[in-house]
């Protein structure tokens, strides 16, 4: 009999022992979880019907009982105000787990009796699964990644490989090396090969964690796969010489996709521009500005401050000046930070007469120097001890 309500469901007194592959250790989970004993699972069990969605049994070990009964009115209004969030399109099989996991008390019972208990009662399907766990992780709820480990053992879920991949990827979000790493291991032992989507998650994993050395071995794996790179793969290993500062190898890795005509994501020139224009590496900056143009990619003013700020580090107040000049024949409307950063190139090599020519051919093409602007140059002003001058310019700039 299928159970598709919250009704007339049968009551069960068995053993704990949830439905997995019998072949699959829960000792390999992430997170340790303790597995259950042989004695428990061949317990008989015994089955009235009831009205009430009462599920019991007791653990003779432990002698800790474990009930799930229907969400009453004792609950908190924190716990209230979740159940109320929940979807009103949601099923109620899914609606009773949802419950049962926002309303979650470790001294009932454990996390994995009350999956289990819901496995025998309410026989869930992948998409009831996967409908619980979107709504934990919308939620955010604390306990998203226990469910999804737990998920990854029962048969009802029918786990494939990209279910272990969503986990390591989320645990990659959180910096949670070790519980990824744990998820990797326990998929390889399970018969999963890891394949380029996988292991590109981890190299972005690596990445972030700052190990260049783990994730260039996993670049190289994704290579001995001997299928087609794509852009996401050379993306995270740039990503990770971006990160370790060194991002000559990863324009190095650039060149190689242009030659594969394979081009980046926007973020990743973005991010390789960035780490030239603070390094002051203005060859490095223009190459990358370049072939962002090559790559369809339309510069806006923030890319342009990149390029400006790259001349201004290097201190070289002439060539900031053209960038910035540049920008403006390509129809893009300077931003204050770009002028900001003019100003500060021409402040860092003192140059205040073309600071001020280069003010007057703002005010004459109608361009109003904003709060960046004028915050440069007022120190640079108080710098030179001419203060009044300076709240005279500034009193000048306010009044337009």
């Amino acid at each position: 009999m299928m159970v598709t309500s919250a009704s007339n469901i049968p009551h069960c007194s068995y053993s704990p022992f949830p439905i997995i592959n019998k072949q699959i250790h829960p000792q390999s989970w992430g997170n340790g979880n303790p597995s259950l004993s042989l004695k428990q699972a061949m317990k008989p069990s015994s089955c009235t019907f009831s009205n009430e969605p009462q599920i019991s049994f007791t653990d003779a070990e432990e002698k800790r009982r474990f009930k799930w009964v229907e969400i009453g009115p004792g609950i908190t209004e924190e716990q209230r105000q979740a159940i109320d969030k929940l979807p009103f399109k949601m099923t109620k099989r899914c609606k009773a787990l949802m419950k049962q996991i926002i309303c979650f008390n470790p001294e009932k019972g454990s996390l994995e009796d009350l999956l289990g208990a819901w496995v025998n009662v309410m026989k869930p399907r992948r998409a009831d699964w996967l409908v619980v766990l979107k709504e934990l992780k919308i939620m955010e709820h604390p306990l998203y990644f226990q469910v999804a480990e737990i998920a990854l053992l029962e048969e009802t879920f029918e786990a494939n490989i990209r279910d272990y991949t969503k986990i390591i990827h989320g645990y990659g979000k959180q910096n949670r090396l070790r519980e990824a790493e744990n998820i990797l291991d326990a998929m390889k032992r399970r018969g999963f090969i890891c394949d380029q989507v996988t292991l590109t998650t981890m190299v972005h994993m690596y990445s972030k964690a700052g190990n260049l050395k783990l994730a260039e071995d996993t670049f190289e794996e994704i290579k001995l796969l001997g299928q087609q790179l794509d852009k996401r793969s050379y993306g995270a290993m740039i990503m990770a010489y971006i990160r370790a500062g060194m991002p000559e190898q990863g324009e190095g890795l650039l060149k190689e996709m242009d030659n594969l005509e394979i081009y980046a994501g926007s973020e990743v020139y973005k991010a390789l521009l960035r780490a030239y224009s603070t390094n002051g590496d203005t060859d490095g900056a223009q190459r990358v500005f370049g072939a962002i143009q090559l790559a369809g990619i339309s510069p806006d003013a923030k890319l342009c401050g990149l390029l400006i700020n790259a001349y201004q580090v290097a201190g070289q107040s002439e060539e900031a000046r053209v960038a910035f000049e540049n920008m403006r024949r390509a129809g893009l409307e300077p931003s204050d930070k770009c002028v900001a950063l003019v100003l500060a190139a021409y402040e860092k090599q003192n140059k205040l007469n073309k600071a001020l020519e280069f003010l007057m051919d703002l005010e004459r093409d109608g361009i109003v120097v904003g709060k960046e602007a004028s915050s440069i140059l007022a120190q640079w002003f108080k710098k030179l001890g001419v203060v009044e001058q300076v709240e005279q310019v500034l009193r000048e700039f306010a009044a337009k």
